[in-house]
């Protein structure tokens, strides 16, 4: 028995690799290997001692955890957490995983290997940046390559257009499926700016959605906000990522403003075919951003020919070709009541301790009274309507 219900497909919009250290350095051209740091778990609930642990155990778990956490059986997601969960970093171990969880497909993303690349604030030079995003890259499509369940997500910076496309281009051909890129302003550059057309027009073509996600752009608040003359506070669990009370309460201004300005820089009307999703940065936040880009659009398209040129209206636009992926504590049928049921995923954050301990469970409550039309379309339809050749067979 699974974790999923097999009564229904369940396609998951979001799950992790808990990188080891060397995940860039043993995948980065030589040239730039000394210069590419190793991944840290500084921030995290893992400690340094696990990780060495694991390291000096040959990069695997132990015969008897792994045995310990086959016999969790559909508890592994409830059980199964952060660095020593199955299939956290053996690709051979999550195709056991996802046996158990029950998903027909999963993107895959990294969780701590993207900071160097993405971080704005990082010293580094544009050679070092991608560097470093093509061993992800390459890792990552190595990771997913034995299972075609998993679908790796790339990363690709947008600071350099030039280096974008390239970089681009190489995760294409490593046959990844999405492409992370960074929800903050561009180098010096809106994400609609000209000079990066053309790396969105690529992925039109190519039928490969772009994501956002959280780590994409710094999470914490200015330290000001934080200074209260008090203590400070804890983050909520110490997993995946740092995020403290009050960084939680503004955590969807940025993921927002980067979709706003796409909007009106043109992307989606320029690019119909384009697709995209916004994962694991919570979805309570999207009707009202529907609601006032399309006055924004209707009240500055007076004077912005830009804006007055759409042939659809904001929220048409990324009712069509945009997703958002809901934390569990949110209520999916208020947010479906206050927009359309068509723009709403199904994640469970696998092996991330924020993703809860039965993330369906959660869903299941706030979709009790919903039909099983809206039901499909959250938990496979609304993913296959993004990634269409991700369908599987009855």
């Amino acid at each position: 028995m699974t974790y999923a219900p097999a009564e229904r497909p369940f396609y998951d919009a979001d799950s992790h690799i808990m990188e080891l250290p060397d995940f860039l350095k043993a995948y980065a051209d030589p040239r730039l290997r000394d210069d590419i740091p190793e991944v840290s778990y500084s921030a995290s609930i893992v400690t340094d001692e696990e990780v060495a642990e694991i390291v000096a155990r040959g990069n695997r778990h132990s015969d008897e955890h792994l045995r310990e956490l086959i016999g969790m059986g559909d508890q592994l997601i409830e059980r199964s957490k952060e660095i020593q969960a199955l299939g956290a970093f053996d690709s051979s171990e999550r195709t056991t995983a996802l046996d158990m969880l029950g998903f027909k497909k999963q993107l895959v993303f990294a969780t701590h290997s993207v900071a160097m690349p993405f971080h704005p604030s990082a010293k580094k030079s544009p050679q070092l940046r991608y560097g470093a995003t093509r061993a992800h890259n390459r890792h990552m499509s190595e990771f997913c390559a034995s299972d075609d369940r998993l679908m790796g997500v790339g990363i690709v910076p947008l600071d350099d257009p030039e280096c974008a496309i390239t970089e681009l281009e190489f995760a294409l051909e490593a046959g990844l499926e999405a492409i992370w890129v960074p929800h903050r302003a561009c180098g010096d550059r809106s994400p609609g700016h000209v000079d990066l057309d053309g790396f969105w027009a690529r992925l039109a073509e190519s039928s490969t959605p772009f994501v956002l996600h959280v780590g994409g752009a710094p999470l914490q608040i200015n330290k000001a906000w934080a200074n209260t003359g008090r203590g400070a506070v804890r983050d909520w669990m110490g997993g995946g990522e740092n995020v403290r009370t009050k960084d939680a309460t503004v955590m969807h201004q940025a993921p927002e403003m980067f979709i706003s300005m796409a909007v009106m820089d043109g992307i989606f009307e320029r690019h119909p075919k384009l697709r995209g999703a916004s994962v694991e940065l919570g979805a309570g936040w999207v009707p009202e951003m529907l609601r006032r880009l399309d006055w924004v659009a209707r009240i500055w398209g007076r004077v912005d020919e830009s804006v007055k040129s759409f042939s659809r209206r904001p929220s048409e636009q990324l009712t069509e070709q945009m997703g958002f992926t809901p934390f569990p504590a949110e209520n999916v049928a208020n947010m479906i009541g206050q927009s359309n049921p068509e723009l709403y995923l199904f994640s469970s954050d696998y092996p991330h301790i924020e993703g809860g301990r039965d993330p369906i469970g959660r869903f299941e409550r706030s979709l009790e009274a919903e039909s099983n039309d809206v039901k499909d379309r959250f938990y496979s339809e609304n993913f296959l309507r993004l990634w269409p050749g991700a369908r599987v067979s009855a």
